[in-house]
């Protein structure tokens, strides 16, 4: 049955490979694209892995979009049979969740149905789709964007969430305005001389009526943005600021707080050596479409995590999630890079890279104010201010290097502190420090053979101990490669947990095609973007993916 299930999707994107894009008789265009995950679950009580009642799951989705001229339409299908392990069950369904039709000219776009956009930094508001993480909080109705006169830029947006296969309970409104003043007039662009200067503001709300019987609770909570960015030859400065009226909802402990934000970044690069520098400051700032909401559902907004995005498994074993609640962090990430023909460039030249990133609980002073008659504002907050309680910490150097023509490695080490009750909502952890080394070596072999080996490290004393795994993947040409790899949990304190998380896959690509298939353990954890994160169980089995695009 499973043989069976799995040829159907491989026909089916086939199929789609096949369609031609371009209509005949000037009647537009159609592109799409189609992508499948599935999976067929073993049992395994060695590493914890669930009973999957159905063996196999598979999540696919398939758009198709149309354009003529000024005039686009789009719809995109899903279907979940049953979701796979570690995405929100929620979505165990299939249908169509996502359509539209648009109008666009040089001066308006209407568009009516689905739509994703985000205002400024996103703090106040921001719709967007990753597959990977299983996050769709797009908007159902009406999106106008307008260009009243040049420089002047506005858009507004009111309809409702996605949530899962239905809609959220609030209508979310809101717009945004940003001005670029150097093109508002030629003495504007003279004065500013290189300095480009824009300006923004936006404002958001939802209406959700009261139905709570203890509480009485806003119907409409309003927020709003105002930013600024300045651009100049190799600087460039963002800082935002936001404000929310009181929202108590599920996830601030129905409090009354007003909310706050403040995101600040700044950047410099000049021949070789790039600086960012980034602070955060978050206060109460969960925004959703729905009071009751949990997980990542309902979220009207989107506060990025100021840490390094790490893609090796050991390094990206402790990942940082925002902390829409209360948080105060800061990164700065240096680059440089070593001429070709100085003594540490060598003959093609050295990357190297340091990361400093760290999150803190800002500093409040608890109310008691929660029960009957108080005024439930929960704490007060010094502005800017963070206590002792860490909540994360990353500091590394990498370093990219091509010695020849046939091999380059790159090399990273690293150290991280996680506060796994924070992050992942557990108890009784401590702060967990782990210390982690990878060497990613690349040969190319020959004209169509290039061997990856990447092997890692981490160190820890706590939570599950000390990891090592390796990675072994052949590229054969441009179309095929095989891989394996080992994640093996040798300092974990409880002896029987001591295992070999072998992972084997290889994979085909022609043209939009992709194929991928595998089969091995993985092992549970956390898995992250951006500051949004789903938890991952751990699993035994065969996995296949299949995506294409015409």
């Amino acid at each position: 049955m499973t043989k069976k299930y799995f040829l159907t999707l491989a026909c089916t994107a086939g199929v789609t490979f096949f369609l031609n894009a371009q209509l005949p008789g000037g009647f537009g265009q159609i592109h799409g694209n189609f992508q499948i995950d599935a999976q067929y679950y073993n049992p395994d009580s060695t590493i914890g892995a669930p009973v999957v009642p159905e063996k196999a799951l598979s999540n696919g989705w398939g758009v198709l979009t149309y354009t003529n001229g000024k005039f686009g339409a789009g719809l995109r299908y899903e279907s979940y049979q049953n979701v796979m392990q570690g995405f929100d069950p929620r979505f165990k369904g299939q249908g169509v969740t996502y359509r539209y039709f648009t109008y666009d000219n040089d001066k308006l776009e209407i568009t009516v149905g689905n739509s994703y956009d985000q205002f400024g930094s996103g703090l106040i508001y921001r719709t967007y789709e990753d597959r990977g993480l299983g996050f769709d909080n797009s908007l159902d109705g009406v999106r106008v964007r307008y260009n009243p006169y040049r420089g002047v830029y506005v858009k507004g947006a009111w309809g409702r969430q996605r949530q899962f296969f239905s809609l959220s309970p609030a209508i979310v409104r809101g717009f945004d305005g940003e001005v670029i003043v150097n093109e508002l007039a030629d003495r504007c662009d003279s004065a500013l001389g290189k300095t480009r200067l824009i300006l923004g503001g936006s404002f958001v709300s939802k209406y959700q009526l009261d139905q709570d019987p203890l509480l009485v609770l806003p119907n409409n909570v309003g927020a709003w943005a105002a930013r600024l960015n300045v651009i100049r030859p190799k600087i460039n400065f963002f800082a935002e600021y936001a404000y929310k009226i009181n929202d108590p909802h599920l996830a601030n402990n129905n409090i009354y707080k007003p909310g706050e934000a403040l995101f600040l970044n700044f950047t410099y690069s000049n021949k070789g050596l790039g600086l960012s520098l980034g602070a955060k400051h978050i206060d109460n700032m969960s925004f959703r479409s729905d009071r009751s909401a949990t997980g990542n559902a309902g979220l009207i907004n989107y506060l990025p995590a100021l840490t390094k995005q790490h893609t090796y498994v050991l390094s990206a074993y402790y990942p940082y999630a925002s902390q829409p609640n209360g948080e105060l962090s800061w990164q700065a990430d240096l680059t440089y890079k070593f001429k070709k023909g100085t003594k540490l460039g060598g003959k093609f030249g050295t990357n190297v890279a340091l990361n400093y990133s760290a999150a803190h609980m800002i500093d409040t002073t608890n109310l008691n104010d929660l029960g009957p008659g108080g005024r439930r504002l929960g704490y007060t907050t010094k502005w800017l201010g963070y206590n002792d309680s860490l909540f994360f910490q990353d500091v590394n150097f990498e370093m990219y290097k091509k010695v020849s023509k046939r091999f380059r490695f790159t090399f990273l080490v690293g150290n991280i502190w996680y506060n796994k009750n924070v992050v992942e909502g557990k108890s009784g952890y401590p702060i967990i420090s782990s210390q982690y080394v990878v060497a990613d070596l690349i040969f190319t072999l020959n004209d169509k053979l290039t061997l990856r080996t990447d092997l890692e490290h981490m160190y820890c004393k706590d939570d599950f101990g000390s990891w090592v795994a390796a990675l072994v993947e052949l590229t054969i040409g441009e179309h095929f490669f095989v891989a394996a790899m080992d994640q093996y949990n040798y300092g974990n304190y409880d002896v029987k947990k001591r295992v070999h998380y072998v992972n084997v896959q290889g994979g085909y690509t022609k043209g939009t095609i992709r194929v991928t298939a595998g089969y091995g353990k993985q092992r549970a954890g956390i898995f992250c973007v951006g500051g949004v994160c789903r938890f991952v169980p751990a699993s035994n089995g065969f996995t296949l993916n299949i995506t294409s695009s015409f």
